[in-house]
């Protein structure tokens, strides 16, 4: 058994590069902050989705119980649609990931695909808040998720040709940390803008544009067409700086099928030779969908438990974001140093506590306020040591398959912190204990990540 070639030790890497590279990054803020987590998702899950009778009778009691399982449903909808693009991801990311090694066109498929994550964010401006329109949202959601997660297998596959082993974690950490910051950024820019009332009442933002269910939310629907400006624009810099690949022999040129058949080889050859990085693969399903959870859910919880304004959502929005930057520059500091699963297990164990910290505090919103950032303070590290773990033991040139089988792992388990989420919700009646779901997630990913060795090998 033969060792596969490391990640070239040649002249550094121009920074311009780097920069470039990582602004792919700063840009996709624009979805994972303003439509997944703290904006278009918690305007899903709002009350402008709810039957106007079953508002009208609740009133002011935002614990009625009417109004409670009606919220509840609401994001049961919205679970449901990312279960679907789970499954769709689940299929097809790695073959595509396959099909772009060798291929000279992984710069094509990152453009192509974030190209229709855009698309898919301007057509949320057409989601007015009744109810007819909330299925239509959540395909959009699940749709601006399914090409996010394309376009990630090429981006993640390039962070070999932008950094080397001793900066491999560094440059990671730096790429996510950019994110982080990039969301502080809009979301600061959106507050000002559009989601802040400024004492006018029906009218958001220096922009004065109409809010609420009688305005026709036109503040949160313009926002995710600013949002969709920003990831376009500073996607841009990653194709045009980062040299592309040249097509090589090895390139996969087979057909839909036979590319499955392909990855079937390439699982059996992984089994046989380099199990660990199946091993990771596994813990990394179970943990990462944790984490999607924790920004899926997060801000739901947020408004529905703790009763936060959409402003304050956004606020939260900016400290979570600053916290978790923080988190990740430091964790890829410590990657190259302590090692990543060294990061990925210590956060993981800050994780389940601090989501205990969440469930123990009941309604307490000051206290959320302590919790919840501890949450985003650990999920940043993980993220980005699992970027720099998996790089580490992939052979070399087979990066966009791995990744598109890091893709698929981390949603084939998909369904299990939103069908936990969603099970404890509706046993409880009760958004606030669908917490425990996910704790059970992230404590499952951990027990997991323990035994896995970063141990590389060739699958040929």
């Amino acid at each position: 058994m033969t060792a596969a070639p490391p990640l070239a030790e040649a002249s550094p890497i121009p920074r311009r590069r780097v920069i470039s590279w990582a602004l792919w990054d700063w840009g996709s803020a624009a979805f994972n902050a303003v439509v997944t987590s703290f904006v278009f998702s918690t305007y899903l899950a709002s009350g402008a989705f709810v039957a106007p009778a079953v508002v009208a009778a609740a009133g002011d009691d935002a614990r009625n119980p009417a109004l409670v399982l009606a919220k509840a449903e609401n994001a049961t909808v919205i679970s449901t649609a990312l279960t679907v693009a789970g499954v769709l991801i689940a299929l097809l990311a790695p073959v595509l990931g396959q099909r772009s090694d060798g291929s000279g066109r992984r710069k094509t498929w990152l453009a192509i695909n974030t190209g229709l994550v855009v698309v898919a964010m301007v057509a949320m401006v057409l989601v007015a808040p009744a109810p007819p329109y909330l299925v239509f949202g959540a395909a959009l959601l699940a749709a601006g998720n399914l090409f996010f997660e394309f376009a990630s297998v090429s981006y993640n596959a390039m962070l070999v040709q932008v950094s080397t082993p001793r900066t491999i974690g560094k440059v990671s950490g730096f790429g996510w940390g950019l994110g982080y910051v990039g969301g502080i950024v809009l979301l600061l820019l959106l507050l000002v803008a559009f989601l802040q009332s400024f004492g006018v009442d029906g009218r958001g933002g220096l922009l004065a544009v109409p809010t609420g269910t009688e305005g026709g939310a036109w503040d949160v629907r313009l926002s995710i067409v600013v949002a969709a400006a920003w990831f376009a624009v500073f996607a841009v810099p990653v194709l045009l700086a980062v040299p592309e690949l040249p097509a090589t022999a090895t390139g996969p040129r087979a057909g839909l099928l036979r590319s499955y058949r392909l990855l079937g080889s390439t699982i059996a050859k992984l089994w046989h030779t380099n199990r660990q990085v199946l091993l990771f693969l596994l813990a990394s399903a179970v943990f990462r969908d944790g984490l999607a959870a924790v920004f899926t859910f997060g801000a739901i919880i947020a408004a529905q438990v703790f009763g936060f304004s959409p402003s304050e959502v956004i606020y939260f929005a900016v400290g979570a974001n600053l916290v978790a930057g923080i988190g990740t520059f430091v964790g890829g500091w410590l990657d190259d140093r302590l090692g990543a699963k060294a990061i990925i297990v210590g956060s993981l164990a800050g994780l389940v506590v601090a989501a205990g910290g969440v469930l123990a505090i009941g309604t307490e919103a000051r206290l959320f306020w302590v919790f919840g950032l501890a949450l985003a303070l650990f999920v940043g590290p993980i993220q980005s040591s699992s970027r720099s773990f998996l790089a580490r033991v992939t052979p070399a040139g087979r990066e966009g398959e791995i990744f598109g089988l890091y893709a698929t792992t981390g949603r084939a388990v998909s369904f299990l912190a939103p069908g936990l989420f969603t099970i404890f919700v509706g046993v409880t009646g009760d958004t606030r204990f669908g917490i425990i779901g996910i704790a059970l997630v992230l404590l499952a990913g951990l027990v997991l990540m323990l035994p896995v060795k970063a141990v590389q090998r060739s699958i040929d």
